[in-house]
């Protein structure tokens, strides 16, 4: 276990931050947004550290590191954005007196002390911290190497945005270091009550091997566009472009367009519109198999729906998936024999954010089952406990 985290006491901090009310965790998050708003120019200079040590890194790495004055911005109207949403710490899921007279009530209540795991995304440090803190979780960053000048920094900010407003630091810790560094963190059970990824699938497969901490496997996205033998022409073309060439680098950007085969004269114009825009086509079985992160796309033609279907299912991560089509029953099909978090008809991939959801923010995209899945926002970040009421009850 690193000596940052030794030092800390995050359980400590997780124990009081519980006992808090909204209205203190709302005021933290308000510093934390004025601090990244007053520090901007300290966070461009540590993340223009990381940027040149990353010249040599792919595009889309390169863009999912970047920040500028417009990202800060964004990253601070996304706290106050979760500083606006309901609290659902405390909320009454269920209420209800038993036969036997006692009364019982299911509430939501925080997790604990969460781990999250993130790769060159500055952005996680200050979701994460957020949500974490509004849903009451104390939480333990530990972000990459890349972005490790940045980090830093945006960690400074959301600590001493927690002090100013009462709360205790180690409501939020950043802990550093390589594999060895964190094979021993997810070895021990103690650590944390629950871990998330959230960067592509070795990181996820890794977790799921090593760790002793329960994992809630946000990763990455071999996403699909399947456009139907019904599809709008200009919808389809649309909807593609913006899939693959938006944001290539991020999770739920298109990696794989399927088209129906009795549709040759549209494959050839979305291949054509790919290409202008700067995207490589790709084919075959590792094509359809790898997600690319970047300016390239699997492109395949299938004979039918089912065949979409099995596909993807196939192929898919369980992340987000589209279908173009103007056939109802189709969408209908689509919808429930695909299987993925997020299931898109006549729409982008790329709408699957916590953002866009209405979350605030997100740490990840879950494509587990238990217990949650699609973006992790507050409530995915709260469990249950039973509150039981009698006067002398006694089970027969």
């Amino acid at each position: 276990m690193s000596a940052t985290l030794q030092s800390a006491d995050v359980r400590g901090a997780a124990r009081r931050l519980a006992a808090t009310g909204t209205a203190v965790r709302d005021a933290a998050l308000e510093q934390i947004a004025l601090g990244l708003e007053r520090r901007v120019g300290e966070i461009l200079a540590a993340n223009a550290l990381d940027a040149q040590a990353a010249a040599g890194e792919r595009p889309a790495i390169r863009d999912r590191l970047a920040l500028d004055p417009g990202r800060v911005a964004d990253l601070a109207e996304s706290v106050r954005a979760v500083a606006r949403l309901a609290d659902p710490v405390g909320q009454t899921i269920r209420e209800f007196t038993a036969p036997s007279g006692i009364r019982i009530r299911k509430l939501r209540v925080p997790l604990g002390v969460v781990l999250v795991v993130y790769e060159a995304r500055p952005n996680v440090t200050v979701d994460a911290a957020a949500l974490c803190l509004k849903s009451a979780n104390a939480c333990i960053l530990r972000g990459s190497r890349m972005a490790a000048h940045t980090n830093r920094v945006l960690v400074d900010v959301v600590r001493d945005g927690l002090v100013e407003a009462g709360l205790p630091a180690d409501v939020v810790t950043a802990v550093e270091g390589g594999h060895a560094e964190l094979a021993d963190l997810i070895a021990d059970p103690s650590t944390a009550d629950v871990v998330i990824p959230r960067g592509g699938e070795e990181l996820k497969k890794m977790l799921l091997r090593e760790s002793r901490i329960p994992v809630l496997a946000a990763a990455g996205g071999n996403c699909h566009v399947y456009v139907d033998a019904s599809a709008d022409a200009d919808q389809a073309v649309a909807i593609v472009l913006n899939a693959k060439v938006q944001r290539p680098g991020v999770c739920n950007a298109a990696e794989t367009l399927l088209v129906h085969r009795d549709r040759p004269e549209l494959l050839a114009r979305l291949c054509a519109e790919l290409e202008a825009a700067g995207v490589e086509l790709c084919a075959g079985e590792d094509a359809f198999a790898t997600e690319f992160l970047d300016m390239k796309i699997a492109v395949g033609t299938v004979d039918s729906l089912d065949a979409a279907i099995d596909h993807i299912n196939r192929h898919g991560t369980g992340h987000s998936e589209a279908i173009v089509t103007a056939d109802e029953t189709a969408a209908a099909r689509f919808c429930n024999e695909v299987d993925a978090a997020a299931v898109y008809v006549n729409a982008s991939t790329r709408f699957t954010d916590g953002g866009e959801y209405g979350m605030g923010a997100e740490i990840g995209n879950s494509t587990s089952r238990l217990h949650a899945r699609g973006p992790v926002g507050l409530e995915e970040l709260t469990t249950t406990k039973y509150v039981v009421h009698g006067d002398g009850h006694v089970r027969a």
